[in-house]
């Protein structure tokens, strides 16, 4: 990992402390197929493996060192195709379950995870003869402590801004009553150029919560049928087998449910001979809504109103 010693750098923050958060995290992750929120993995890490003196308190520009050092952690599992981030939900690999077994010592843990990611680091910096990470014979005594700027601290910041804009965006949702849910995504597909023939109103829908048409009479095939649902926890295979159930030969099926849904439903749906049906967990929701944001006219944008605000990308 990129040589960022600092004056304040504690002893213990070694290859073997960065290893213990390395494989906390990941040992956590593996518990959770699905993948976890950032501040849920740091939760359960810092019960795990708790915070040294140091690590509790703050930088002076503010920000927990703790929190920081668990993120900084993963910088070199992700490299190395272990851990996957993706729309502020990590997510254990199958070749991160397996350095996870494979490597039991935190300190031989980092060290493999060390040397993947200078392998990274060389072919996608092979023109800095400067950098020590392209250096492969270089082994540094102590993995850093992180400061408040540079490239790693840049990469940082852009995840802790990734992840409040997706936990306020979660927080908006999960507040919204499920009919006004509903409606929020009978937006979108007039957005994306679907004609709403009907939306079920509150009370019983015997299943189907919104149909829609490609053309404005609905006189051309397919029937896209929609089930819209705003729960926490994952829709099962049995669940989508109910759904699937209303669709006719003809129809199309989308099924969205802000809680996502579990890998055997994810199956059943990508291996359907006879029905189709297509799968929106919230990130694919937000995704879509972003997507077709300029689309939208201004009663819908209220539902979800959102802004962008650029970054500098950090390296990939």
């Amino acid at each position: 990992m990129a040589q960022l010693h600092t004056a304040t750098a504690e002893p213990n923050t070694s290859r073997r402390r960065i290893g213990d958060l390395q494989r906390a995290v990941c040992a956590e992750l593996a518990t959770a197929p699905e993948g976890l929120r950032a501040a849920e993995v740091i939760a359960r890490v810092e019960r795990r493996v708790p915070p040294t003196a140091y690590e509790q308190g703050e930088y002076a520009s503010g920000g927990r060192r703790y929190a920081t050092m668990v993120r900084f952690a993963t910088i070199g599992p992700v490299k190395a195709g272990w851990l996957v981030k993706d729309g502020g939900r990590w997510i254990l690999t199958d070749t991160g379950r397996d350095a996870l077994a494979a490597h039991p010592d935190p300190q031989d843990f980092f060290r493999r995870s060390d040397a993947l990611y200078r392998i990274w680091r060389r072919q996608t910096a092979v023109d800095d003869a400067t950098d020590p990470d392209n250096d492969p014979a270089a082994d540094a005594s102590a993995a850093p402590l992180p400061a408040p700027g540079g490239a790693v601290a840049a990469t940082i910041t852009f995840e802790q801004a990734q992840d409040q804009a997706w936990g306020e965006i979660e927080r908006h949702l999960g507040a919204m009553p499920p009919f006004d849910f509903q409606e929020l995504v009978a937006e979108l597909l007039r957005g994306m150029g679907y004609h709403i023939g009907w939306i079920a109103p509150p009370g019983k829908d015997g299943g189907v919560d919104i149909i829609a048409f490609t053309d404005p009479l609905g006189t051309q095939p397919p029937r896209i049928k929609v089930q819209v649902k705003r729960q926490q926890s994952r829709v099962d295979v049995q669940g989508l087998r109910s759904f699937l159930a209303v669709l006719a030969a003809d129809d199309v099926g989308i099924f969205v449910n802000a809680g996502g849904f579990t890998k055997d439903a994810q199956d059943e749906a990508r291996t359907q001979q006879n029905r189709r049906v297509t799968l929106i967990d919230l990130e694919r929701l937000v995704d879509l809504w972003t997507a077709h944001y300029p689309r939208l006219d201004e009663g819908a944008r209220r539902r979800l109103p959102l802004q962008p605000i650029y970054f500098l990308a950090p390296e990939s």
